[in-house]
C-alpha cells in the first residue's frame, strides 16, 4: 500500500511511504524542493544538519539537494552571457528557492512532482524562462528521481543540473566505492589521482571530481551498517561524477552532475536546450541489505 501525507512542521512537509516494504520519504517543497529524509525498514539513508535546515539563510547541509543551473561553483560567482556578467552562486538557486507541488500518485507507487518556474528572482541572475520539474518515486527500497526542464526562452538555454544527496555513514573506514573511472582530479589541489576504491579519510576534506565516466553507475558498500548503495543514472546526459566528505562529519556525498564546475564558462559538457524543447532525464537509487 502506498501512500502520501502532508504535514505542517517549520515547513510543509510531504511523506510518502511503501507500507509493505517499510519505506518512507520525506520531501520539502518550500526549502529548494528538497528530500530530507528517506529510510527503509527503520534504517535512515541520508544525514541532515537540522539546525542550518532550519535557518533558511543557510543553504542545507544534508538531504539530497538540487542543483541547478550550474553544478559546483564559479570564479567569483560570475559568468558572461551576451558581454553581459551575471553573479550566480554555488550550485545555483534551485535548491534555494520554493518549489510547487503539481501532482501526487498512490497507484503501484508512491510519487510527487514538484515544479520550479523561473521568476523575477531567477532572471536577475539567469536570464532565461524555464520551467524545471522533479519527480521523486518510492518503491520499495528504489528512489528514482526524474526531471524534466523546459525552455520557454526565445533562445537556446545553457545549462547544467544535478543532485548532492548526503548519505548517513557511521563509519568512513568501512565503505567500499565502485565507482566508474579510474582516476580523479582533487579540487582543492587541482592534482590528478589513480582510484582503486578508498580514500584517505584522515584528510580534513575529500573533493574528488571523476571524469570521463566509463558507465552510468556506481555503488558503495557499507560493511559498518550492513548495506549497499547502489546509482544509476542517465548517461545521455550525466557526464561527471563528484564525491566530496569532510573529516568528523557522518555524511558522505556521491554526486551525478551534467557538467563540470564553471561549465557555464567553458562550456564543458554543457546542455543547450533549444526553445520550447523539453529535456527529460534521470537519477535512480537502490539499497540492498547484506
Amino acid at each position: 500500500m502506498f501512500a502520501i501525507a502532508s504535514s505542517q512542521k517549520q515547513y510543509k512537509t510531504y511523506t510518502l511511504s511503501d507500507q509493505a516494504a517499510n519505506s518512507l520519504l520525506e520531501v520539502v517543497p518550500e526549502r529548494g524542493g528538497i528530500v530530507t529524509r528517506w529510510s527503509i525498514q527503520g534504517q535512515e539513508m541520508l544525514y541532515l544538519d537540522a539546525e542550518r535546515f532550519a535557518n533558511p539563510q543557510l543553504s542545507v547541509r544534508g538531504g539530497i539537494p538540487i542543483l541547478f543551473p550550474i553544478c559546483g561553483n564559479l570564479p567569483d560567482n560570475t559568468y558572461t552571457y551576451n558581454e553581459r556578467q551575471y553573479t550566480l552562486k554555488q550550485h545555483g538557486f534551485a535548491r534555494d528557492l520554493p518549489w510547487e507541488v503539481t501532482e501526487q500518485v498512490t497507484q503501484e507507487q508512491a510519487s510527487i512532482t514538484l515544479v520550479l518556474d523561473s521568476n523575477e528572482i531567477t532572471r536577475a541572475v539567469y536570464p532565461f524562462d524555464f520551467q524545471l520539474a522533479f519527480t521523486y518515486q518510492l518503491l520499495g527500497n528504489k528512489l528514482a528521481i526524474a526531471q524534466c526542464l523546459t525552455n520557454h526562452s526565445t533562445v537556446a538555454m545553457p545549462f547544467s543540473v544535478g543532485i548532492h544527496p548526503y548519505f548517513l555513514v557511521h563509519d568512513k573506514t568501512q565503505l567500499q566505492f565502485t565507482i566508474p573511472a579510474t582516476k580523479y582530479q582533487d579540487q582543492r589541489t587541482k592534482t590528478n589521482h589513480s582510484f582503486t576504491g578508498h580514500f584517505d579519510f584522515q584528510l580534513d576534506e575529500i573533493d574528488a571530481v571523476f571524469r570521463p565516466l566509463n558507465a552510468a553507475n556506481a555503488s558503495v558498500r557499507d560493511a559498518n551498517r550492513g548495506l549497499k548503495l547502489q546509482m544509476s543514472w542517465n548517461d545521455a546526459h550525466y557526464k561527471t561524477f563528484v564525491f566530496w566528505t569532510q573529516k568528523g562529519k557522518d555524511f558522505y556525498c556521491i554526486e551525478p552532475w551534467t557538467a563540470p564546475r564553471n561549465a557555464l564558462n567553458t562550456g564543458t559538457d554543457l546542455i543547450s536546450l533549444e526553445p520550447d524543447a523539453s529535456l527529460n532525464t534521470w537519477v535512480n537509487m537502490e539499497v540492498t541489505f547484506l
